[in-house]
């Protein structure tokens, strides 16, 4: 097609969209060709504008690495992560569900840990912590066998693969569910965290005047074949970020009341104040899948400075 006006240019992609033989592709490449030039239309977007957000784009590739994925970062900071997740979980959003999103630092492979045994596989500074986790589906029978994999930040807010420091694969672990569809297992209490400000998730946030903190949690995914893999994250119900968590992951189902003890610990070797945290998971049949990792590797180097913007 010629293009006589800026109508044309439209209808002319739409029309090549058509070609493809994926009815699924022609679905959502047509939407979004329709909702990205309609975009670009209300907002009157100028020609020195469209090349910044170019380059935008092309930061988010060019800061994304084995151990840090800033496309996945921005997702979440815009809500994209915890919607998608909502729209397809828990009756398409319309019931509570003890899923959420990946976030972007899920990584395969996790030790397989025995039940009751700890994760923490390096000299961690932190309060200790024991989790216990049910897994049931939607009828409330257990789920035997399902693979869990566990994993979170140190108590000064770092994930293993962010921080040099700390051994490979610390604070993570793959668990299996028993005949009760129970697993256990021991760690440090993770902290809140802020997430890294040197790309464009950072540029975004000072925009907007967030801040860039996430309340602590710890991140659960569930794998048993019948069911649909779920990614779940606990959060403290005593975090001050709770409200207003920077990847609007935070909901009632997941929000987990990690208590604090002064009286004999799970573990002898346990002085002091200790924590625990149970809580209950719901999954629901269908396709087990595994996604591509978000990281695959581990940071080198010196560790990286946290930086913490304030809320406006």
């Amino acid at each position: 097609m010629i293009i006589k006006n800026q109508h044309d240019v439209t209808a002319a992609v739409l029309a090549e969209v058509q070609r493809s033989p994926d009815a699924r592709f022609r679905e959502i490449l047509s939407s979004a060709v329709q909702h990205l030039h309609g975009f670009a239309r209300d907002v009157k977007l100028t020609e020195q504008e469209f090349q910044q957000i170019c380059g935008v784009i092309a930061r988010l590739g060019q800061l994304t690495t084995p151990s840090h994925n800033e496309v996945v970062l921005s997702a979440g900071s815009l809500g994209l992560s915890s919607l998608i997740c909502l729209l397809n979980n828990g009756d398409q959003g319309q019931t509570d569900t003890t899923a959420n999103m990946m976030g972007p630092f899920w990584r395969m492979h996790s030790p397989a840990t025995e039940n009751g045994a700890s994760i923490v596989r390096d000299v961690t500074p932190g309060e200790p912590i024991f989790v216990n986790a049910w897994v049931k589906d939607p009828s409330g029978k257990p789920v035997v066998g399902a693979e869990v994999d566990v994993w979170h930040t140190s108590s000064e807010g770092f994930y293993e693969n962010q921080d040099p420091d700390q051994a490979d694969m610390n604070l993570r672990g793959k668990f299996t569910t028993d005949a009760q569809g129970h697993i256990a297992f021991r760690s440090v209490k993770p902290a809140g965290y802020p997430l890294p400000v040197n790309g464009p998730v950072g540029d975004l946030l000072r925009k907007q005047g967030r801040h860039n903190m996430r309340p602590a949690h710890i991140h659960f995914m569930i794998y048993k074949p019948g069911f649909k893999t779920q990614f779940s994250q606990v959060y403290s119900s005593d975090d001050p970020y709770l409200d207003t968590d920077v990847q609007f992951g935070v909901t009632e189902a997941l929000t987990g009341h990690y208590i604090a003890h002064d009286d004999a610990a799970p573990a002898t070797d346990v002085m002091g104040r200790w924590f625990s945290l149970d809580h209950h998971f719901v999954i629901e049949p269908g396709l087990a899948r595994l996604p591509n990792p978000p990281i695959t590797g581990k940071a080198a180097g010196d560790r990286p400075q946290l930086t913490v913007l304030e809320r406006a």
